[in-house]
């Protein structure tokens, strides 16, 4: 994982509708950098429902939330249509932003060995660098984690 208080890799990715997102758009506001394995299984789903579901808090607070998976942008489409999804969600489909964010690799599935997107989150500041670490998350109660975590500082 990155350590605290480096500087966030910069990338470009597209999001569920096919537009080119940066990080470094989001210069001068709070990100929440989530990457999780795949749209529209169980685990995802109750994640990204759970930052659906605080979505007021996280605006409030002017956080941009950005969800990474290895996903096409058709898969992601149709994510967030099914879920009623305000996040913006990023392909990454060959784990190359993933990868540099120490949050994709080699993994194990019912018997199964195959590289994929680790369950993963980083708050970056304002000014880019990497405020929070999360590695390996509880997909139900992460959203209200990260808040309460950040209304403690």
């Amino acid at each position: 994982m990155l350590e605290i208080g480096s500087e966030a890799p910069d990338f470009e990715l597209p999001d569920q509708n096919g537009d080119l997102v940066s990080l470094s758009d989001y210069r001068g506001q709070t990100v929440v950098l989530w990457f999780y394995p795949r749209a529209n299984t169980e685990g995802c789903t109750t994640e990204a429902c759970s930052f659906r579901d605080n979505w007021d808090a996280f605006q409030e607070r002017d956080i941009a939330v950005l969800g990474v998976s290895d996903d096409e942008i058709a898969d992601l489409e149709q994510f967030e249509a099914d879920h009623d999804l305000p996040v913006t969600l990023l392909s990454d489909e060959h784990g190359e932003v993933a990868t540099i964010y120490e949050s994709y690799g080699e993994k194990q599935l019912f018997g199964n060995t195959f590289d994929g997107v680790f369950r993963n989150t980083y708050v970056i500041d304002e000014n880019g660098e990497v405020a929070r670490v999360y590695e390996g998350v509880d997909p139900e109660e992460h959203a209200a984690e990260i808040l309460a975590d950040l209304d403690a500082e």
